[in-house]
Parts: C-alpha cells; sequence; structure tokens
C-alpha cells in the first residue's frame, strides 16, 4: 500500500514477501546495501563497520521504504544506521544501564518491579535500533529449551504477588506462534495471573507479523492483553502499519506507545505532537516517552533534562492532556519508572 508520508519518495521498488518470516530473513544487515538502496555515499554520512561489528545492523525492507531517499538526516534512518559516534568513549553510558543482572533470577526473567514480572522470549529482534538499552544484554543465558521454560513457569507460580507478564526481549513476537500459544496457555492455566504485556516493534517494522496465527493464540486466551508499540516518528506509521493495528484493536486489545527522545530524530515538541496525532488516528495512546538509557554506543542520542522539560512543555501546550505521553526516566534499583516534570 502507499504511504500517507506524502513527502517522501518511494525506495527504489523490492519485491517483499507476504510473509513475516521471510520479510525477517531478507531484512538488510549491511552498510553498503542499505545505503544504496537510498541512494546515499559512505561519503554522506559517518558510518563506521567497527559499530557494525560490535552491533550489527539489521532493518527489514519495509522499514527500508518508509525512509525518504538521499536524506542522510532522515529519521528512521538514524535510529538504525552505525555511526562514528557510537565508538566514542563516555565514562557515564555503560553496558547495563538499568542494571537488570540484579533482577535476573533465572534464565529468561527480568523481577524488577512488584506485581508484574518479564520474561525474555527471544533474543532476536526484526530491527537492531542503535539506542537500545538491550544492545548489550546477555541473551546467549537467557536462551530457553522448552525444558526450561518450565523452571521459569514454576517461578511465576510461586509468587503469588505477580498478576501480570510482559513478553519482552529482544522482541518476542520474532519467535514462532506455536510456542507463543503454548506458553500464552501455561501462563493462563496460573490463576494470578490476570494480563499479559506484549512489548513489541514488529507490527511496526514488519506489519505482516500481525496474521491469523497471532490472533488465534492473542485472542484465545483469558489474559487481557495489551500490546506495547515502540514508534518513534510519525513516518514510521504508513498504511500497512495502520492496518497492522487496526487488527490489533479490532481483536479488542488495548495498543499502547512508548517512543524514545532521540536527539536529530524526534527532539522537537512538533515531531513528538505529530506522533501522538498518528497514534491516536491510528487507536494507539502515547503512553510514555523515556529519556534516553545511558547504555555504551547510544551517547550520541541523549538529550540532558533540562532540554528534555523544556521539550516536553512545549509539547503540553500543542496537545490535549489524553495525547500527552508521560515523560520518564528508568533508574537503577527504582520500583518504577521516575517521572520527569
Amino acid at each position: 500500500m502507499p504511504t500517507n508520508n506524502s513527502n517522501l519518495s518511494p525506495v527504489q521498488p523490492i519485491s517483499i514477501s507476504p510473509d513475516w518470516k521471510v520479510q525477517l530473513s531478507q531484512a538488510v544487515t549491511s552498510i553498503d546495501q542499505l545505503l544504496s538502496c537510498l541512494d546515499l555515499t559512505i561519503e554522506q554520512l559517518s558510518t563506521s563497520q567497527q559499530a557494525a561489528a560490535e552491533f550489527a545492523l539489521k532493518v527489514p525492507r519495509p522499514f527500508i521504504q518508509r525512509m525518504q531517499p538521499g536524506n542522510p538526516k532522515d529519521p528512521l534512518l538514524l535510529q538504525v544506521l552505525p555511526v562514528a559516534a557510537e565508538m566514542v568513549p563516555s565514562p557515564d553510558y555503560n553496558q547495563d544501564p538499568l542494571e537488570e543482572s540484579k533482577h535476573n533470577p533465572i534464565a529468561g526473567i527480568v523481577h524488577k518491579y512488584a506485581n508484574r514480572l518479564l520474561l525474555v522470549i527471544s533474543p532476536a529482534c526484526a530491527i537492531n535500533c542503535r539506542y537500545c538499552f538491550r544492545r548489550h544484554f546477555p541473551y546467549d543465558e537467557n536462551r530457553q529449551s522448552k525444558q526450561q521454560w518450565q523452571t521459569a513457569l514454576d517461578y511465576i507460580r510461586n509468587d503469588k504477588s505477580i498478576n501480570e507478564v510482559i513478553y519482552s526481549g529482544g522482541d518476542p513476537l520474532a519467535a514462532n506462534d506455536t510456542f507463543l500459544s503454548w506458553l500464552t496457555s501455561e501462563i493462563a492455566d496460573i490463576a494470578h495471573i490476570k494480563r499479559l504485556r506484549i512489548h513489541t516493534r514488529l507490527p511496526v517494522v514488519i506489519p505482516a507479523r500481525i496474521d491469523q496465527g497471532f490472533l488465534n493464540w492473542a485472542t484465545a486466551t483469558r489474559l487481557k492483553p495489551i500490546v506495547v508499540l515502540h514508534i518513534n516518528h510519525a513516518n514510521e506509521i504508513d498504511d500497512d502499519v495502520a492496518e497492522a493495528i487496526r487488527k490489533l484493536t479490532g481483536a479488542g486489545m488495548q495498543v499502547l506507545n512508548q517512543s524514545v527522545l532521540l536527539r536529530g530524530i524526534n527532539d522537537s515538541a512538533v515531531t513528538l505532537a505529530d506522533l501522538s496525532e498518528r497514534l491516536f488516528d491510528c487507536g494507539v495512546t502515547p503512553y510514555y516517552l523515556h529519556l534516553c538509557d545511558p547504555v555504551a554506543g547510544a551517547q550520541h542520542f541523549d538529550l540532558d533534562e533540562t532540554t528534555a522539560k523544556q521539550l516536553y512543555g512545549q509539547l503540553q501546550t500543542l496537545l490535549p492532556g489524553f495525547l500527552v505521553p508521560k515523560l520518564v526516566r528508568e533508574i537503577p534499583d527504582r520500583q518504577s519508572k521516575t517521572l520527569i516534570s
């Protein structure tokens, strides 16, 4: 389908399979290939093969098609392109900025907050966002066989204070529907669990992921399903993404969005207001606007808190209150996200 972003020129036509797994397998993983798709050259951008070696480039073709050819400052491109700034050391940025290793009691589980627990469903993502706070996460230590997942399920069964399970990763929807259906059924059999929250970027970068196979298991459970999308810029939402979201809301799911405030990408009140309006048009509630986590390799995206608060104040003048996401920062060892006001 054509994009709603009429100011964008289409990328040279690319044949894209309707199968989301094929689209995932055909993601672009080379800087040269990505720039070729966009009619850009190495000389126009401060790319870094070393940064790509440390954290691989990975971007699906449907997402590339929303980028503007010839624009080295395209806000979607800048989220995924490995650049030299990632390699500049900064003492305030590290590999575990949220200290999740302290809250990883057994493989596959991050248990930081009261009443809810996060499952690391898949180490894979459909897209490698350069600001990702888990870009250094020890996924190899958290890989699970089905038998090992029983240990995680026993952990949930034995802690009756938990009423919400969060599927995370990587991207949980990178896992296959057979496994997700089985795991969801097992969790639904635990009486004290009320809600299932799914944090995912896949419906945005590969909208075909929201297919009947997903909807079958996600709507068959007694658990209340909540989908939290990760969208940072209105240009990420084309007609195919809007249709995927309609499938989610049409199936009765609550759909929220969280964004990260990123220098050079969405650090303007008008840009953020456009995103909130576009989200609401699609039936999505703007939920959180995160300050960038201090993860090594992402320091060039960060804005200081004073600037963020000024920008947020401007955003509040442009939108009704229900379209203004909460400005938050995640601080290690705190029992909730910290509101910035």
